[in-house]
């Protein structure tokens, strides 16, 4: 398979040395992305476009391969070509015959050629010569420029023609790595996953950042998203999840702060945090999900309030964005029910916030905060690289594992539909369910108590969380499939 890959459009405005460090960067991020899957693919092209080739021809590698470019960042879209020498008209013809033919019968049609080099005919001599020539030769019904059902679609370049048979759409930005990092405050629900894919879509290396305000069941549910986004749209760069636990830091809050204005201190402290382990790791900026007056903390006067409490670089990508349509990207990019499943948590809720806040009188209301209880947070703050985070989580988990599923027992497949899809468990006379794992804590209450049920992922890692969590929460019922 010869794919060629179109880069974002606003690459190719930039000066000569920024175009082509970027280039280098997508190609770097392609063949890091691809390599596990063929170790000898190869990436070529540093200016324009970038080719990239495989000789494996197994229909699952290849199909996961397109689907990993297709989230890769820096990709408007790529075109799965054939390559050809370049010959005359005739033999250009005969080129798209080959891979049209079948389908021009009875169709409107039209051709599109793109050209680069020096010729001694223009891309509409090609398209006029080789439209009239798959007109008479395969039965098409006419052509139309304006309203084609089929389009023919070549490029020329030098003395090589592609010959065009399927595009696929990319997401855009520029290429992960080639601009600088920044650290997302993460929540896991719909605003922080946005913002954060927002920001690897521009290219910012993306580190995580989560606070602890007293679940364990919220940890485990952004660790998994927060490795999920980085798997499907920055796989090509190791990160950071960094977890403090802030529950005795909400604690103080609730017991020191004034009710009205415990929302805006607790924002403060988080940017506290956050951007002291920005520059210990020398990362550039912190990002948050907050939309203007989405909440009351996130009025214009409470933020300035807030960014008070720190000199680094506070972005928020979202921060004209409606509601409704970050619930459409989080959809569109897969953390949608994530964020619906997401396991709820005790925070700080005051009862009648403040929308107005004052610098002067929040200083005071901190003036009242032991300052020790934030230390010890932050000596207590764990960070793990992301493609370990969940390894790293199952590994001291003792929780008892069967190899074989019984009659009568349920077999909860916990992977992610895609995963489900691609792959699905068959055990006969086993009663065999999908449960996905972002929708397992909360949904596990549902069922009934009275049967046994067998948590299966394909490495047994994910599987081995939730029952040990469920476990924990009471959940005697819980075993791990983890077939021989």
């Amino acid at each position: 398979m010869k794919l060629i890959v179109k880069v974002f459009p606003e690459i190719t405005i930039k000066s000569r040395p920024v175009r082509k460090h970027f280039i280098r960067q997508l190609g770097k991020n392609i063949r890091s992305v691809l390599r596990d899957l063929d170790p000898a693919l190869k990436v070529s092209g540093v200016w324009d476009n970038l080719e990239v080739e495989t000789q494996l021809t197994d229909t699952k590698v290849l199909r996961e391969m397109t689907e990993r470019l297709c989230c890769t960042p820096g990709i408007v879209h790529f075109l799965e070509v054939n390559e050809y020498p370049l010959g005359d008209l005739d033999d250009i013809t005969a080129k798209c015959k080959t891979h049209y033919a079948d389908l021009l019968p009875g169709k409107v049609f039209a051709v599109r050629c793109k050209r680069g080099g020096k010729h001694s005919f223009s891309s509409m001599d090609v398209e006029r010569y080789v439209g009239s020539q798959l007109r008479q030769q395969c039965g098409a019904a006419g052509i139309s420029l304006k309203a084609p059902e089929l389009l023919v679609r070549m490029e020329i370049r030098d003395q090589r023609l592609f010959v065009i048979h399927h595009q696929h759409n990319g997401v855009g930005g520029y290429p992960l790595g080639a601009l600088e990092q920044s650290l997302v405050l993460m929540s896991g629900g719909f605003d922080s996953t946005v913002a954060a894919y927002q920001m690897m879509r521009r290219g910012l290396l993306t580190h995580f950042c989560f606070f602890n305000l007293g679940g364990r069941a919220h940890e485990l549910g952004v660790m998994e998203v927060a490795h999920y986004l980085w798997k499907k749209y920055g796989s090509s760069h190791r990160v950071l999840f960094i977890s403090v636990p802030f529950e005795e830091v909400v604690g103080e809050i609730l017991g020191k702060v004034d009710n009205s204005h415990m929302g805006v201190v607790l924002k403060r402290m988080m940017l506290r945090a956050a951007t002291q382990i920005a520059e210990r790791l020398q990362i550039d900026a912190l990002v948050t999900g907050e939309a203007i007056s989405q909440v009351s903390s996130q009025t214009l006067p409470n933020l300035s309030v807030i960014d008070a409490a720190t000199d680094m670089l506070v972005l928020r990508p979202l921060i004209a964005s409606h509601k409704q349509d970050i619930i459409d990207t989080a959809e569109q990019i897969g953390t949608a029910e994530f964020a619906k499943n997401m396991p709820e948590y005790c925070g700080v809720i005051s009862v009648n916030p403040t929308t107005r806040a004052k610098r002067n009188r929040v200083e005071y209301e901190e003036a009242q905060f032991d300052m020790a209880v934030f230390e010890r947070a932050m000596e207590r703050t764990r960070q793990v690289a992301i493609d370990r985070v969940i390894d790293e989580l199952g590994e001291d988990l003792q929780v008892e594992e069967v190899r074989e599923a019984l009659v009568g027992q349920i077999v909860l497949d916990i992977r992610h539909p895609d995963a489900q899809e691609d792959a699905p468990l068959e055990l006969p006379g086993i009663d065999i369910q999908a449960l996905p794992f972002y929708a397992l804590n909360n949904r596990f209450k549902e069922l009934d108590a009275t049967r046994q049920y067998l948590l299966y992922c394909d490495k047994g890692v994910m599987s081995r969380l939730h029952a040990h969590h469920l476990l924990s929460e009471g959940h005697a019922n819980v075993r791990v499939y983890r077939p021989a």
